[in-house]
């Protein structure tokens, strides 16, 4: 799918947005890393496009949500709540399918 050079725009001012409410949400340090990615599934009950959100915090511990929209859409409420930090970590033996 092709974009305009203005839609690339916008979805980078709105990933930069995501990128600093997962900093406040989640009390990140302003260095830490953040990654915010629009991705599309073609698979049966999978939402088009989503949005995944991945961070690190000490000791490279990686944390990860989705949000089921695109970046443009996504508001700083539909981010977890700052309690489920330990939640959100990834499990590197664990495979999962589904999310």
């Amino acid at each position: 799918m092709l974009q305009s050079r203005n839609q690339r725009l916008d979805n980078g001012e709105a990933a930069d947005r995501v990128r600093e409410w997962t900093r406040a949400r989640f009390k990140l340090p302003a260095d830490a890393a953040v990654l915010v990615s629009e991705v599309a599934c073609g698979l049966p009950g999978c939402p088009p496009i989503e949005t995944v959100v991945a961070f690190w915090t000490g000791s490279d511990r990686r944390h990860h949500f989705k949000l089921f929209k695109p970046v443009a859409a996504v508001m700083a409420d539909d981010l977890p709540p700052s309690w489920m930090k330990n939640a959100l970590i990834a499990i590197d033996e664990f495979e999962l399918d589904c999310c």
